[in-house]
């Protein structure tokens, strides 16, 4: 009941902010090659009147690639955005979005000037009421149409160069599905020509930061759309689970009683439609996912290849993980040994680090285990789960950060595999993002884990942290308070100092005192303490 009459109070809010905008998929837009629309606020490109930013050229990274692609100019993702705009809005101090109308992570306020720390909690910490709302949102957000982006169903070249564009519209959940399945799809090199061995989002560095992103955006989507500005993705800690303790009615579906591989109806997932889920139909094609329905949602939990992921990853798989010290190594993709993006991602053994393209652990045991619509690369964010566990899958990333601390130098500068170099444009995002921008602590993305603010060391600092900035701001009036107070303590010292000099001059000196009075020296006292 209590999702039902959520479900019925959030129609009303229907905000989105994402990837294709609405405002920048016309045909003079595309043949100009610029994004660059109206904040509302004021009606300027970019929000520019109003100082939020303005429209700039697009300055692409010139860094060299890895060997793993071995083509240019046939990939419409190739130096991204490139091929559809080279011309967009740029923004300003902490304010982002596609025309710098939302504020950076971690800010907000009208002039995106407040701080905030949101924190990503268990979702069996979550009580009923808190539980029900998160599967409210995720339901609102599959059935809401976004205002404001849309979807290409075919190439740029099948948009004859931008002058007939093919946009659909989509939901707001659908909206990441289809940016997971483009951002992972194979090349269309025409006629029947296909390259498999590309993806801008996976097994590469670009893994995580990417994730991360994905991850932050959806949860402002959520926020705007139910205007809950408190909104966070909760985690699924997988660790040792010995089966899919989530995998129920309660949570995010259970079984089928009579087909194992669906959801039971009890679940209003079990209605859910997926898209981007037939990558073969489309490569026959030499087209695009355009976001159509294509059938219920599958999953069979714990029915999967077993010789290839034998069991769920235990504490001690993380714990080796967050010991290796390398971020990338070696080809930086997935035959990289004791990387720990390789083996956090699930290609190498969390055993050894060693490269194993026999097993799928980790992270990809997961999505093997599920054993239904999330076992696919691209259609994988489908299913709901999908979130729950990429938000654990960023916890451990963000936990290496905070023990090993690397410089943002750390992250591959060159020779990644296409789209992961450090400088590159993350694909299909708009407004543009760079990978080496989400290699920091999540804390300076303005959200923790609930699980590690109780076992970071730096948490006192974090919590002191707004103080020291607001001091750092009134140092000058705090110097020039203790200047002025030692100034006239040095002058009531030394008129003391003159005073009593004054008074034993003219006493003789057979009555002088040898000890102060009791009064002259509580004076005294008071004096050098003032």
């Amino acid at each position: 009941m209590l999702l039902a009459v959520l479900y019925c109070l959030l129609w009303s809010f229907q905000i989105s902010t994402g990837h294709f905008p609405r405002a920048c998929a016309s045909s003079k837009n595309l043949m100009e090659k610029e994004c660059c629309p109206p904040w509302r606020g004021d009606g300027s490109p970019c929000g520019q009147l109003s100082g939020r930013g303005s429209c700039q050229d697009i300055l692409l990274s010139n860094a060299p690639l890895g060997p793993q692609f071995p083509f240019t100019g046939v990939d419409d993702r190739e130096s991204w955005p490139s091929v559809f705009y080279n011309r967009t809005c740029q923004c300003s101090g902490n304010f982002m979005g596609f025309n710098c109308g939302n504020c950076k992570f971690g800010f907000s306020g009208p002039n995106c000037t407040e701080g905030k720390l949101l924190v990503r909690r268990n979702i069996f910490d979550l009580n009923v009421s808190e539980k029900d709302k998160f599967l409210a949102y995720l339901n609102l957000a599959k059935h809401t149409i976004s205002p404001d982006y849309v979807i290409p169903t075919g190439t740029y070249g099948q948009m004859n160069n931008g002058s007939t564009p093919m946009f659909n519209d989509i939901s707001i959940y659908d909206l990441f599905v289809w940016m997971h399945y483009y951002v992972s799809r194979d090349t269309l090199l025409g006629g029947s020509e296909i390259w498999r061995d590309i993806d801008f989002a996976h097994e590469a560095p670009g893994f995580l930061p990417w994730h991360r992103l994905l991850l932050l955006l959806w949860e402002q989507e959520i926020q705007n759309l139910t205007g809950d500005e408190n909104f966070t993705i909760p985690y699924w800690d997988w660790r040792d689970a010995e089966n899919c303790d989530i995998c129920t009615d309660e949570y995010m579906g259970g079984h089928h009683p009579a087909n194992p591989n669906l959801l039971s109806p009890a679940s209003f997932f079990s209605s859910w439609q997926i898209i981007c889920s037939r990558l073969e139909e489309y490569n026959s094609r030499q087209a695009l996912c355009n976001g159509t329905q294509e059938g219920p949602l599958l999953r069979n939990p714990g029915n999967q290849d077993r010789a290839r992921t034998p069991r769920l990853p235990s504490s001690a798989d993380v714990e080796f993980c967050l010991s290796l010290t390398q971020y990338e190594s070696g080809s930086m993709d997935k035959t990289a040994n004791f990387s720990f993006r390789n083996t956090l991602e699930g290609f190498a053994s969390p055993l050894t680090g060693i490269a194993d393209a026999s097993q799928s652990s980790m992270h990809n045991a997961l999505h093997i285990y599920m054993n239904g619509t999330m076992s696919q690369v691209q259609g994988s964010a489908n299913d709901p789960i999908f979130l729950l566990h990429h938000a654990f899958v960023d916890s451990i990333f963000e936990q290496w950060l905070r023990r090993h601390r690397p410089l943002q130098e750390v992250y591959p500068e060159a020779n990644a595999p296409i789209g992961h170099n450090r400088e590159s444009y993350m694909v299909p995002f708009i407004p543009l993002y760079r990978n080496g921008d989400f290699f920091v602590s999540s804390r300076d993305l303005g959200y923790d884990y609930s699980y590690l603010q109780d076992s970071d060391p730096d948490s006192f600092q974090d919590y002191i942290k707004p103080f020291l900035q607001q001091a750092s701001r009134i140092w000058p009036w705090l110097l020039g308070a203790a200047v002025v107070g030692a100034v006239l303590t040095a002058m009531v010292v030394g008129l003391t100092s003159l005073l009593c000099h004054h008074k034993r001059k003219q006493l003789p000196e057979e009555k002088q005192p040898l000890l102060m009075e009791k009064e002259d020296y509580h004076s005294l006292l008071y004096q050098s303490h003032l």
